[in-house]
């Protein structure tokens, strides 16, 4: 019974990381995006999003993704590291890069780049 409970603290991590994102950035909806979950993983204290709609293709989606990032671990002290992606960066490091940047899944080499993600931070 004790899953119950994690499942149940899991959900409420869940419900303050998607509170988060609709406060803290509800220009990602206003202009037609979507912000996403697409893993969680309480122990390591790591959350995975996916931004989408027309936060893909969209000029400053590398600035949103690193103001939640900076935001989001200070704010949510359960949250270490957080992996933003619109999904159509997966492919830069691919040899010839696809033409399916559609796709939602995550390369392996999403990690390692958090220490480095310093850039600026979104006009909003």
């Amino acid at each position: 019974m004790s899953t119950d409970a994690e499942d149940g603290s899991d959900d409420e991590l869940r419900e303050r990381i998607t509170n988060f994102l609709r406060r803290n950035f509800p220009q990602i909806q206003m202009h037609g995006g979507s912000a996403a979950i697409q893993n969680l993983d309480r122990e390591e204290g790591s959350v995975t999003i996916q931004l989408g709609g027309a936060c893909s293709g969209c000029g400053i989606s590398p600035m949103t993704i690193q103001a939640i990032k900076t935001r989001m671990t200070k704010e949510i002290p359960e949250i270490d590291s957080v992996h933003a992606s619109t999904g159509m960066d997966g492919n830069e490091g691919m040899a010839g890069g696809a033409d399916g940047g559609m796709s939602p899944s995550f390369p392996g080499e999403s990690g390692g780049e958090s220490d480095e993600d310093e850039g600026p931070e979104a006009p909003f």
